[in-house]
């Protein structure tokens, strides 16, 4: 973990957030969107906790 969480700009398909987490944590980015899909499925509001991400995660 090194540096601030922030959006990527190389790895986004929407706003970025899933390719910035991944970048923070040093992972893919895709691995994270997997994640985000699979904890998507137990019920979990990924979706309203990505689109609050969106709007707070500052960009690079």
């Amino acid at each position: 973990m090194t540096g601030k969480l922030k959006k990527s700009v190389n790895d986004k398909w929407l706003f970025g957030v899933c390719g910035g987490i991944g970048e923070y944590f040093n992972v893919s980015g895709n691995l994270v969107r997997i994640i985000a899909v699979l904890i998507s499925l137990t019920q979990f509001p990924v979706f309203i906790l990505y689109i609050i991400l969106a709007l707070i995660m500052p960009s690079k």
